[in-house]
């Protein structure tokens, strides 16, 4: 019992002395042929624990998912921070379609970005006020819920698909604003009495040809509420690691190269120096063999 009692210091030493070693298995780096970097991870344990309720990657494909439904990851910008998506019941320059809107999570970290352009396809004039102006007391107007008066309907209208589903002036086309959706961040298409809608971030260049437009919804994603990168993965990046964190207490852990995760980076199990990563083993080793003894 007395040399049980002094060799308690030194375990605690050993296990104190080097980051916490925990086997585990290897982040994913890509999904597909879409690059994986904080704060998204390909499965639980990977990336940061606010998105990976959102973000899948199941066979090779990453998938969006929020409760309107799931939708296929295009693309990422990680120097933007913009996530770009697409929805397959969107109608486009290419065919038009049914479709029950898009929703955001109230507490998912994603935001629209500013690129995104929502316009209303095959809405009814006689029933809804959508596009109708609020006058207030003071005499001022709100400002247009859905604007059919813009270039977007009038160039969308040269679309051979959309405009045989358009049949004016019974129904139109009209750009919807806000386009946050607002509060609710929701597109509720039959409260709206449209049959579908379309989305798109980007132009190309070419504002008189909506056939070359990007189609899709582009979401903006913050890494925390002062939106700054987290040190502690800056330096598990800086040392080929992965940043994820513990599913039992999410709190950060660096996945390395060799499926290992630590507390701090992996510089110190440098997967190129075998003889370092085997010391370093070999002293956790010990200690918990140490441990078994005394206990």
């Amino acid at each position: 019992m007395h040399s049980n009692y002094y060799s308690l210091p030194l375990v605690f030493i050993f296990l104190f002395l080097f980051p916490s070693l925990i086997q585990s298995q290897m982040c994913q780096r890509n999904c597909g042929k879409q690059p994986l970097k904080y704060p998204f991870g390909g499965g639980p344990g990977c990336g940061d624990p606010r998105f990976q309720p959102h973000i899948t990657c199941n066979q090779q494909k990453l998938t969006f998912t929020t409760h309107t439904g799931s939708y296929p990851i295009t693309s990422i910008d990680y120097t933007n921070q913009i996530m770009h998506i697409s929805d397959p019941t969107m109608s486009t320059c290419s065919c038009t379609q049914p479709s029950k809107g898009f929703g955001l999570d109230w507490n998912a970290p994603f935001s629209f970005d500013d690129s995104t352009i929502f316009a209303l396809v095959d809405c009814s004039m006689n029933s809804s006020s959508i596009c109708k102006s609020r006058s207030y007391d003071d005499g001022s107007n709100a400002k247009l819920e859905c604007d059919q008066n813009t270039q977007v309907c009038d160039v969308m209208y040269s679309c051979r698909p959309i405009s045989s589903t358009i049949n004016l002036p019974i129904s139109t086309c009209c750009v919807y604003a806000p386009v946050n959706l607002g509060p609710s961040f929701e597109m509720d298409l039959e409260k709206l009495q449209c049959s579908s809608y379309t989305g798109f971030y980007n132009y190309n260049d070419q504002q008189v040809d909506p056939e070359k437009w990007n189609y899709g919804i582009a979401l903006k994603y913050k890494f925390s509420v002062t939106d700054d990168f987290p040190s502690s993965c800056e330096a598990c990046e800086r040392s080929y690691g992965f940043c994820g964190y513990s599913e039992a207490y999410n709190s950060f852990l660096c996945n390395c190269p060799n499926g290992i995760n630590t507390t701090t980076d992996c510089f110190f199990i440098s997967y190129n120096h075998g003889f370092r990563n085997g010391f370093a083993w070999l002293i956790y080793v010990a200690a918990w063999s140490l441990v078994g003894l005394i206990l």
